[in-house]
């Protein structure tokens, strides 16, 4: 498995030391699952964004999504059938494991919905960032005085 040296981006960014944890952190969380199970991360538009995570074997009832600290937790867990009946499989290849998958949410990131669709389960995502922190264009006045300064 190949490793990367992340330390040169500590060095030459201010402010991105969050990022640069994220990426560190990235090849210990998915090689603990072994990639279970596999999931595809899209973006529509500027703020729209979708976690698809392969969910065969699993209801509704299985699967639990949490946003909390920044994160976004979704876990399945297959509920023990009290079914009598013993099934003999000659072969069974759709896993239906436990697992747990953490994705780092970046900042002002919400989940907004979910939907289980032909084996797949969609986590819709939107990024909101607040009229306050959106960039804002500063007028220049050529030889006049601002409106509400004050001289000194």
């Amino acid at each position: 498995m190949r490793t990367y040296d992340l330390s040169p981006l500590y060095r030459s960014t201010v402010g991105f030391d969050r990022l640069a944890s994220i990426m560190d952190n990235v090849k210990t969380t998915d090689s603990s699952q072994g990639g279970y199970p596999p999931y595809n991360i899209e973006k529509f538009g500027e703020d729209a964004y979708r976690i698809s995570i392969a969910v065969a074997g699993f209801t509704d009832a299985d699967l639990t999504i949490e946003a909390r600290d920044g994160q976004l937790i979704i876990a399945g867990k297959k509920v023990a059938e009290t079914e009598e009946k013993e099934v003999n499989y000659l072969h069974r290849g759709i896993a239906t494991r436990a697992f747990e998958k953490r994705f780092q949410l970046a900042d002002h990131v919400r989940a907004t919905g979910a939907t289980t669709e032909n084996g797949l389960l969609h986590v819709d995502l939107v990024r909101e960032v607040p009229e306050a922190l959106k960039p804002r264009k500063i007028e220049i006045v050529a030889g006049g005085q601002v409106e509400g300064s004050v001289d000194v």
